[in-house]
């Protein structure tokens, strides 16, 4: 858009308007990069509440539009990003800054711009470089009605993926001058392909682990719910090799959380390859983790470790050694699968809607599952326990000591292997969706208080001994739901469609809370 001052041209001003957007969380907000051209003093001025990145944006667009062949015009030149309220972060504005200075001074024509945003940063070459966050640039530009977008080309297959826009990938200003002029064709620009492929080699296969069957047991029940896991036991004796696993037997990502993921990756700075992301993510942050690198956080808000890990795995090696207050951070997102930063006037909010997996050793020295190893004494003992606090390990629905193998063990055949645990996964996944597809939940993990109640069918005797637990004390109410949950995914794996005792009996072992005789008999 392209307005004249109908004064004489010696004081005439120019102003050209330019859509562009701004990385907010992980949303994009839309932002009208506004120039006024007119005569005075040589001077350039970006106003608009825009961080060090975007003020130093003058000298990358002086540069490249010099070097592009273009007339940097010696007038004075003011740069507005509106509106003035919404901060403004990062380097996407340097190219729609670049060509309102070109709209503003009659070098390419006003209209070409007019129904496209344009998002990328420019080097002092004039060459086009990708930002972060290019898939919700994109997404953001297709709900706004635009035509189309700019971006730069190894960021156009990205951008394509949010359809229905005309992505128009460059690699220079110069070039851009020309699509813009009508002398060039725009190139044609088609979504990426599937992400990076895996490394070179075999994937972690559950046919590497010998001599716990219990164990896995414990991941397959977890992974066919989207259950929390915790693996407990000394050290060498698999729990980190069992964690590393578990993404192998997850379903895999449905079209939504493909962009989701992918969009999360392309914010945070992360994504390789610029095509959709198609493994579920696994992060496993190291115990020194911050409580904003693990829940997010910073002056402006951004995704920590529980948002990168959205629907995958986050696993936490050597829990105790974690901070006690990064740890009780994770117990809302834990809860609600989403987290609010709030940061002044400024609140982000990230989805956290993973999987825990956590492993951690019963002692300091990690030797009390062995009698005649452990080194520690009771109070070295009650410290440990201490560091895990109860609200935490409330929220973890699966609970397997991983014991030492026997050498016996060690030597026999695999007892199965990713292929067949992924199988039944998968089996007990399609009963659950067909069963919570009215409760919008994914897995039977995601059901709040209410949809259990209403989705989950027991028999009489699985009523009675839940009731028993529950009344014994051993169980809180949260808890209380989230063993009827555990239950609900044994009978998908067992083809059942109610929960039956012996659905329960397990449940709460795998809790850790074993049913005696005496409670299962009464």
């Amino acid at each position: 858009m392209l307005f004249r001052d109908p004064r004489p041209s010696s004081v005439a001003a120019v102003l050209a308007r330019i859509t562009t957007f701004c990385i907010d969380g992980l949303d994009s907000r839309p932002v009208v990069v506004e120039v006024d051209v007119r005569a005075g003093l040589p001077a350039f001025v970006i106003v608009g509440l825009g961080d060090l990145a975007v003020r130093e944006a003058r000298e990358r667009v002086r540069g490249a539009l010099l070097n592009s062949g273009f007339e940097f015009p010696q007038r004075r030149i003011v740069v507005n990003l509106a509106p003035a309220h919404l901060r403004k972060n990062g380097s996407g504005f340097d190219l729609p800054i670049a060509c309102a200075v070109l709209a503003a001074s009659g070098q390419v024509p006003a209209a070409s711009v007019a129904r496209r945003a344009i998002h990328g940063e420019l080097s002092l070459t004039g060459e086009v470089r990708g930002c972060r966050g290019t898939l919700a640039v994109a997404e953001a530009a297709r709900r706004a009605g635009l035509d189309g977008l700019v971006v730069a080309r190894e960021r156009a297959p990205e951008a394509a993926l949010a359809g229905d826009l005309e992505v128009v990938g460059v690699g220079s200003l110069a070039e851009l001058g020309r699509i813009l002029d009508g002398a060039e064709a725009p190139p044609p620009v088609a979504p990426g392909p599937a992400g990076p492929p895996r490394p070179p080699g075999p994937a972690p296969d559950l046919a590497d682990v010998r001599g716990q069957w219990s164990a896995i047991r414990a991941v397959e029940v977890a992974a066919a719910g989207g259950h929390n896991l915790l693996l407990r036991g000394a050290p060498g004796t698999g729990k980190t090799m069992l964690a590393r696993r578990v993404p192998g037997v997850l379903p895999p990502l449905d079209r939504d959380e493909a962009i989701e993921v992918t969009r999360i990756q392309s914010v945070a700075g992360i994504l390789t390859g610029g095509g959709l992301v198609e493994e579920r993510p696994f992060r496993a942050p190291h115990h020194t983790i911050s409580a904003s690198g693990l829940v997010g956080g910073g002056a402006s808000p951004a995704p920590g470790e529980a948002t990168l890990a959205h629907h995958g795995v986050l696993f936490l090696d050597e829990l105790s050694e974690f901070g006690r207050h990064a740890l009780d951070a994770l117990r809302q997102p834990l809860e609600d699968g989403h987290v609010t930063i709030i940061r002044g006037q400024r609140a982000a909010r990230f989805p956290t809607r993973f999987m825990l997996v956590a492993a951690t050793n019963p002692c300091p020295c990690g030797y009390a599952s062995e009698p005649g190893r452990c080194r520690c004494g009771e109070p070295d003992h009650a410290r440990h326990r201490r560091r895990l606090s109860g609200p935490l390990m409330d929220r973890i629905d699966v609970v397997v000591d991983v014991e030492r193998p026997s050498a016996d063990a060690l030597a026999a055949p695999p007892v199965t292997d990713t292929a067949t645990v992924r199988a039944h996964v998968l089996a007990a996944r399609a009963r659950q969706a067909e069963r919570l597809a009215a409760a919008g939940a994914a897995c039977n993990a995601h059901l709040d208080g209410g949809a259990v109640r209403r989705v989950v069918r027991l028999e009489a005797a699985a009523r009675a001994l839940l009731a028993r637990s529950y009344d014994d004390g051993s169980l809180s109410a949260r808890a209380h739901d989230r063993v009827l949950r555990v239950a609900r995914t044994i009978a998908d794996l067992a083809g059942a469609d109610a929960v039956a005792e012996a659905h329960v009996v397990e449940a709460l072992n795998l809790r850790g809370e074993p049913v005696s005789p005496a409670r299962r008999a009464a």
